[in-house]
């Protein structure tokens, strides 16, 4: 009996020995333990597409940006104070700088040997103003005051000490006058009130605010 035993015996051990080992590169689940998987209609898994069951997240109509979920926002809740206040009645001024003035100078659409002032300007197609969008004239900054070479008379809105330094450099002159919108449209636009036949209205007093500025001699008011 011993004889058939040890045959049996080592037959198995030769058996294992031939079958291979057990290792993560040859594990596999068993055949059926799994069921196929759906058939994705979506970029990656399918089914949902990533977007989850409904509602806003998934037909992708949520709140706009800032939405508080219907209770009073942050930005009416707060009041709007500071810088904003009086925004709407500032006075502002088309920028021209020295650069742009030598070159309509150079151009000949202004005329060095005459007064320059705000009806030259604008016939001369220096600067664009637009009253009722609240342009009050003319800022003459010093963006090339390095390169201004010509001699003029020019009469302005508001002017920059350096621009004022440059001109006065060549032997101009400058002065700053306040214009209300009423005289400033008459100015830019003064076919359609000639033939109204109506007498050229003078200049208005210059508002509260501006006083200190104009009656300031270094800004030659």
């Amino acid at each position: 009996m011993a004889g058939p035993l040890q045959g049996g015996r080592s037959r198995a051990l030769d058996l294992l020995w031939d079958l291979l080992r057990v290792s993560l590169t040859n594990l596999k689940p068993n055949p059926g333990s799994r069921k196929p998987e759906r058939r994705p209609r979506g970029r990656r898994r399918g089914r949902k597409c990533g977007r989850g069951h409904k509602a806003e997240r998934q037909r992708g109509t949520g709140p706009r940006l800032a939405f508080e979920g219907g209770q009073t926002p942050f930005y009416i809740r707060i009041p709007k104070y500071g810088f904003n206040e009086g925004h709407s009645f500032r006075h502002q001024c088309k920028p021209l700088s020295l650069i742009k003035l030598q070159y309509l100078i150079d151009l000949g659409r202004v005329d060095p040997t005459q007064p320059t002032d705000l009806i030259q300007l604008v016939n001369g197609r220096g600067v664009t103003i637009q009253p009722l969008k609240r342009d009050y004239g003319v800022q003459l900054v010093e963006e090339g005051a390095d390169t201004f070479t010509a001699k003029v008379n020019i009469e302005v809105q508001l002017a920059s000490e350096l621009a004022i330094a440059a001109i006065e450099k060549n032997g101009g002159v400058v002065t700053t006058g306040f214009y209300d919108p009423r005289s400033l449209d008459i100015v830019c636009k003064p076919v359609p009130f000639i033939l109204c036949g109506q007498p050229i209205p003078k200049r208005m007093l210059l508002p509260e605010e501006l006083v200190p500025y104009y009656a300031d001699a270094k800004n030659l008011g």
